[in-house]
């Protein structure tokens, strides 16, 4: 009687329990034994590109989850917050915090996997050489929608718009080095021109800011409410010096003055909304005094934006380095959270200035 196929006398296979002739398991085993090292390291690099990118996503959005967690306790105490109905609670804000971290992780993780699986899969049937200038772009277009691991019911407009023009730059930068699209993308080389885009950008935002905040994403309005620095009586009474109605709500700026020890008397026939951006104080006074006051509001934004990303990049050489690494999240929050309060500094003060300059 013959030997089964698996069980050849010089066969590996001999000492494998459970091979029989009518199963496939001999088969699968042959299969996996027959990976070449090249195959592993492409399951290796789709396998590491999903754990790092469920890292960065989890740590990112965690570490910005604690510190506003942390936050939302400390104003809690100082007794901001004291519990209303329809408030959620600080232990469901946490479970809330929780699950969006998960939720984030599981996206980035995802998106990282399913491109790094595409790139592979289609170099591997259609050749490395042959298939190089356009899988990427097929495997971020099959990648993108991981985004709905988020929740089928979720919007993330904010997310999904800073991803294009993530794109938009890279794109640029590669239409900048094309001998097609050099000259169509050589303004984009100009001397300065990331500030002139800045400008541009800042008109569109502040105007929405001051004139039709409901044009704004919740996120991003609270966001400019909180740095702006001014209560939404001020933000009213500017928007109405702006339009050149008649003010409707002067006593809510005066309460707000008051409470600040301030006696301010608002005149409704005023055209220069000086007295109701800064009260008493002069435009000078008000620019130094909010920069600290901003700055100080900026620090805790950007501290966990660049303490998280650094304790999971350099996590092997923070023994190492960790002077290096902590002096570079220092002065990279520093400058950032100086680069915030400056900018909302001196839009109240142009502010100042155009009103005064347009009504001597």
């Amino acid at each position: 009687m013959s030997p089964r196929p698996c069980e050849a006398p010089d066969s590996p296979l001999l000492d494998r329990p459970n091979c029989s002739r009518s199963d496939n398991g001999c088969s699968s085993i042959s299969n996996l034994d027959s990976f070449s090292e090249e195959d592993l390291e492409k399951i290796r690099r789709i396998v590491t590109a999903s754990a790092k990118a469920f890292a960065i996503g989890a740590g990112l959005k965690g570490g910005l989850a604690v510190f506003s967690v942390l936050a939302r306790l400390r104003r809690s105490r100082l007794g901001a917050y004291a519990r209303k109905g329809g408030q959620v609670s600080n232990g469901e804000t946490a479970i809330a915090a929780v699950k969006e971290t998960l939720r984030y992780g599981l996206f980035l993780g995802t998106f990282a996997g399913t491109f790094v699986s595409v790139d592979e899969l289609v170099a591997a049937v259609g050749g490395n050489r042959r298939t190089a200038r356009w899988r990427a772009l097929l495997a971020g277009a099959i990648a993108g929608p991981s985004i709905l691991v988020t929740g089928q019911n979720m919007r993330h407009t904010s997310l999904a718009i800073y991803i294009l023009m993530r794109a938009a730059v890279l794109a640029s930068r590669c239409g900048i080095k094309s001998k097609r699209f050099g000259r169509i993308c050589k303004p984009l080389t100009w001397a300065h021109g990331d500030i002139f885009l800045m400008c541009l950008s800042s008109s569109q935002i502040l105007s929405a800011y001051i004139l039709n905040q409901d044009a704004l994403p919740p996120s991003y309005k609270s966001f400019l409410n909180i740095h702006g620095g001014k209560p939404l009586a001020i933000l009213q009474g500017v928007k109405e010096t702006a339009n050149g109605v008649t003010f409707t709500n002067l006593e809510g700026i005066q309460k707000h003055y008051r409470s600040m020890n301030m006696d301010v008397k608002l005149d409704p026939q005023m055209k220069v909304p000086c007295s109701i951006i800064h009260g008493q104080q002069s435009c000078g006074s008000h620019f130094l005094s909010f920069l600290v006051q901003a700055y100080r509001r900026a620090l805790p934004v950007y501290l966990p934006i660049y303490l998280v990303p650094a304790l999971i990049v350099h996590r092997q050489d923070l023994l190492k380095r960790s002077y290096t690494i902590l002096g570079k999240v220092l002065l990279g929050t520093s400058r950032s959270s100086l680069f915030l309060a400056t900018y909302c500094a001196s839009a109240w003060l142009v502010m100042d200035l155009h009103a005064v300059q347009e009504f001597q």
